[in-house]
């Protein structure tokens, strides 16, 4: 019992985290974009300034000014913006490992797809997440630096080609939260291995009196507005996992690939109102049909494996512990009268068209394979089922506790 509940403590502490990271990184990143974007030019800008913004906020007024290369000397105090973006990856990294690796048996392979053991799924896992960086870092250092434009068409096909590739092997759920992965790692990778040290390059040729090169600058900023435009996607991704009509149907890799495209008209729109361009509203028509176009992806349902061919699966080395604990054959009564109406393969409550979380509850190894989930949502706690809208009573959770105690041998 004490492993179960402190690893799933573990795992809300490091997805907290992540969030609240994420939220420093995304924010400052907007901010920024929109700051550069809306500099105005003034008659008393000092020397080698591009622009300057005047801001409220808090009752305050702020003066900004930016430089394109750097001052004429070096500050006595620089704020750098960096362990945000840190912090955000190191997060996640631990969140993936956490779920779709220690529990990966579960949620990383789709046996239905591949022949991989865990292990080897695992690696994939790992090394795929690096391979997006180098193929687009090679990108960026070629001569497509010169034409942003067919650099972000390339960039595009690369994570459609990788959210099809991890759905050949993975779950739709781990597709997901890969390609996010995926992406986020190119973004990290460009602070850690362009943009910081770009800037300290710049920083140092301030301190030793020498002028900087303007090339540093323009390189960080082309990645920084890289950043800008993956940002949207990426939650979309980070959060996918809550909804099986994004992650567990047949098209989800194009479910996937519409969402970047999204990102980019979104971001277009504020952009350019930052930039003061107007207000480009068209971007919403195309915003909102790229939408439409992922709802209706979405209606060719769940990949379920078909009920028949569940029961005759055979059973993992853990679901065969709790499939032969003691008060089994209750449990899956339990389950069975009180959660398999909405997590089935054709749900039969009102409102539910398909399986909550794409959780599937119709079959003895569905339940055995479920067993930490339903120990911890409906046993410890009472979230399952939701407003006990099915009656479960306080000695049906309780034998759900016992059972489960039993197969981890508490």
């Amino acid at each position: 019992m004490e492993f179960a509940f402190l690893w799933d403590w573990l795992e809300f502490a490091v997805r907290w985290l992540h969030v609240i990271t994420a939220i420093a990184w995304i924010g400052s990143s907007f901010y920024f974009i929109a700051l550069d974007l809306g500099l105005r030019k003034a008659a008393d800008l000092p020397a080698g300034a591009h622009g300057e913004e005047w801001q409220v906020h808090g009752g305050g007024f702020y003066h900004v000014r930016k430089y394109l290369v750097a001052p004429a000397e070096m500050p006595d105090h620089l704020t750098w913006f960096k362990w945000e973006s840190y912090m955000t990856w190191l997060s996640g990294a631990a969140l993936l490992m956490i779920v779709y690796w220690v529990g990966g048996e579960l949620y990383l392979i789709d046996a239905t797809k591949s022949d991989l053991v865990l292990w080897q799924g695992v690696l994939l896992s790992a090394v795929s997440l690096s391979v997006g960086w180098l193929v687009y870092d090679r990108m960026c250092k070629s001569g497509l630096a010169e034409n942003p434009t067919l650099l972000m068409v390339l960039l595009f096909g690369l994570l459609v080609v990788m959210g099809w590739g991890y759905t050949q092997v993975f779950t739709g759920r781990a597709m997901m939260l890969h390609l996010g992965a995926f992406t986020a790692t190119i973004m990290t990778a460009n602070v850690f291995f362009i943009i910081m040290p770009n800037q300290r390059i710049v920083v140092a040729d301030l301190q030793a009196g020498r002028t900087p090169d303007a090339k540093y600058g323009k390189i960080a900023k082309l990645r920084s507005t890289h950043n800008n435009y993956l940002t949207l996607p990426v939650i979309f991704l980070m959060l996918s996992n809550h909804y099986p009509l994004a992650f567990a149907t047949q098209y989800n890799w194009l479910i996937a690939a519409l969402v970047f495209l999204m990102g980019v008209t979104i971001r277009h729109f504020f952009n350019t109102m930052h930039a003061r361009g107007g207000m480009k509203w068209w971007t919403w028509a195309v915003t909102a049909a790229l939408f439409a176009g992922i709802m209706a992806l979405s209606m060719a349902g769940p990949e379920y494996t078909p009920l028949e061919e569940e029961e005759a699966r055979a059973l993992t080395p853990t679901e065969q512990r709790f499939a032969q604990a003691d008060g089994f054959e209750d449990v899956t009564d339990i389950v069975m009268g009180r959660c398999a109406m909405c997590h089935a393969r054709e749900p039969g409550y009102d409102g539910i068209g398909h399986a909550p979380k794409n959780v599937l509850l119709e079959a003895p190894s569905e339940i055995a394979a479920e067993a930490k989930r339903i120990y911890l949502q409906a046993g410890l706690s009472t979230a399952m089922p939701p407003a006990n809208v099915s009656w479960m009573e306080p000695e049906e959770r309780a034998a759900i506790v016992a059972w489960y105690e039993a197969a981890m041998g508490g």
